[in-house]
């Protein structure tokens, strides 16, 4: 079983870089209670497509590439069956596509005697157009929910469902809009899911302190979702790329950094008593630019504990080496890290 990239004990979350399949063929069976999976849908075929009111290219990467209609089936063939060994007997799996590679999944799923529950219309309101003109606006992607066998006897809350759409039994068709900005502030994949999409998915068929596992996590938009939910993560991507922006997704979602300024008021004022100053600042008049000197430079370092999530040291150093150092020779130097906040303090005085 390769090492995780990152791994968090408290919150149960850990990411694999990798081949899913080896690193989900290395895991114990029967371990995972939920599997949401977005594999390639082989699109990238030299084609164009409508993003922001611009045409662009529809190729994503190699990973995207189509390898022939056996070939390709055989893949989504391959990893299932990895996902089903993973799965608990009670366990369930979503996977998400397009016509592109979606019958080819649901077949495969058909052959290893998955137990089929639904297919879920994911409705997006706001679809590029279709340039060529030849075809209807591609607007939905279908989710195949799916358990581990016939036998399986599988997770879902339906009174929450039933909550969440009014009251009524909710339908196969979601209306969800794809991922806005704010989830692709560390960067973005371009078949990113939103999280609205994950919430409603890891709430139907799971409780907290269940096993949800993506294996093909992108940029993290399931690990993120899962954590926030109170679900144990395992997550596992072969991009480095996207793994860097499904770890810096997940940091910060663990760690909220305040920052506190203390300011010292030096007292210049040689006479305590009251006066009247009003004469002296009513005539003042801001200036376009501001004029300053800065009087103070200051670098913190800030350790934050893996078990205790709190900061268990803090020192002023040069860089992080030299910080590393003066914790290494601090009181608490066997306390296990999980993160380093760097800040950096200037002061400056308006002249």
């Amino acid at each position: 079983m390769p090492a995780p990239v990152f791994a968090d004990p408290k919150h149960h979350i850990k990411i694999y870089q990798g081949d899913c399949v080896e690193i989900l063929a290395a895991m114990p069976a029967d371990c995972v209670d939920l599997i949401f999976a977005d594999p390639p849908y082989f699109l990238s075929n030299n084609g164009v497509t409508c993003h922001a009111g611009r045409m662009v290219s529809v190729n994503k990467g190699e990973w995207d590439r189509s390898r022939g209609a056996d070939a390709n089936h055989d893949f989504n063939r391959a990893w299932l069956a990895a996902c089903q060994r993973a799965l608990k007997p009670n366990g369930t799996i979503w996977v998400s596509g397009t016509s592109h590679v979606i019958h080819s999944v649901g077949f495969a799923m058909q052959q290893l005697e998955f137990k089929l529950l639904n297919d879920i219309s994911w409705v997006k309101p706001n679809p590029p157009p279709n340039l060529s003109c030849r075809y209807f606006t591609h607007a939905t992607e279908t989710i195949i929910w799916a358990a581990k066998n016939k036998k399986s006897r599988h997770k879902f809350n339906y009174k929450l469902m039933k909550g969440m759409a009014g009251n009524r039994q909710m339908k196969s068709v979601w209306e969800i809009y794809p991922p806005g900005k704010d989830e692709k502030h560390f960067g973005k994949h371009p078949t990113q899911k939103p999280v609205k999409l994950l919430e409603r998915i890891i709430l139907a068929a799971s409780d907290e302190g269940y096993v949800v596992l993506d294996p093909f996590t992108g940029s993290g938009t399931t690990a993120v979702t899962a954590f926030r939910l109170s679900r144990c993560v395992l997550a596992i991507e072969a991009d480095g790329a996207f793994v860097d922006i499904a770890l810096m997704r997940i940091c910060a979602e663990l760690i909220q950094a305040l920052v506190f300024v203390s300011i010292h008021q030096i007292d210049l004022d040689l006479f305590r008593d009251s006066m009247d100053r009003s004469i002296e600042t009513r005539n003042v008049v801001m200036e376009s630019e501001v004029k300053a000197r800065r009087i103070r430079s200051e670098r913190n370092y800030h350790f934050v504990g893996a078990y205790r999530r709190e900061i268990v040291f803090s020192v002023v150093a040069v860089d992080l080496q030299d910080a590393w150092r003066k914790f290494k020779d601090s009181s608490v130097a066997t306390t296990a890290i999980m993160f380093i906040i760097k800040a950096e303090t200037e002061i400056y005085l308006v002249t």
